[in-house]
């Protein structure tokens, strides 16, 4: 499981036009799923952002967690985060998990990650032609991989 988490000022997400979800301050997060994720990867990665500490304190040093803060999350699905380009100019997405896979193992992620903050989480819609728009804030952006947990 993969994700790149932007710390922003507001983020959306627009489908056909109508806007699905806004957030302000918190995170914009990028999830990608790999074929052989599982429900472990899911709660891993979602305490780590959970207790990502990029918000600023009173001295203005990253020692904050979205909690803390009180900031909002905003998910969205992203299967090309799992792009393999070596060989070619056009990439392979073999090893982004299928719809079927990935679906429920999204669902869990964003229940697991809302339960962990104590409040809903914002979402896209998984297989949507979305439209992403983001003020990154610093810029922050962290990418995380379950594959590299040590």
């Amino acid at each position: 499981m993969r994700a790149v988490i932007q710390r922003v000022s507001t983020a959306s997400v627009t489908i056909e036009g109508d806007l699905k979800s806004a957030i302000g301050i918190g995170f914009m997060v990028l999830l990608g799923i790999e074929t052989d994720d599982t429900d472990d990867d899911a709660d891993w990665l979602g305490s780590k952002i959970a207790l990502l500490r990029v918000f600023g304190d009173e001295q203005g040093l990253m020692n904050k967690n979205i909690e803390e803060t009180g900031g909002e999350i905003l998910v969205v699905s992203q299967f090309t985060l799992h792009a393999t380009y070596k060989k070619g100019n056009r990439p392979s997405f073999i090893k982004a998990a299928r719809p079927e896979q990935a679906i429920p193992l999204y669902e869990y992620f964003i229940a697991n990650l809302s339960e962990k903050l104590g409040k809903p989480v914002a979402t896209g819609v998984f297989g949507a032609d979305m439209k992403v728009a983001l003020v990154n804030d610093g810029p922050v952006t962290i990418i995380m991989d379950t594959k590299n947990k040590e």
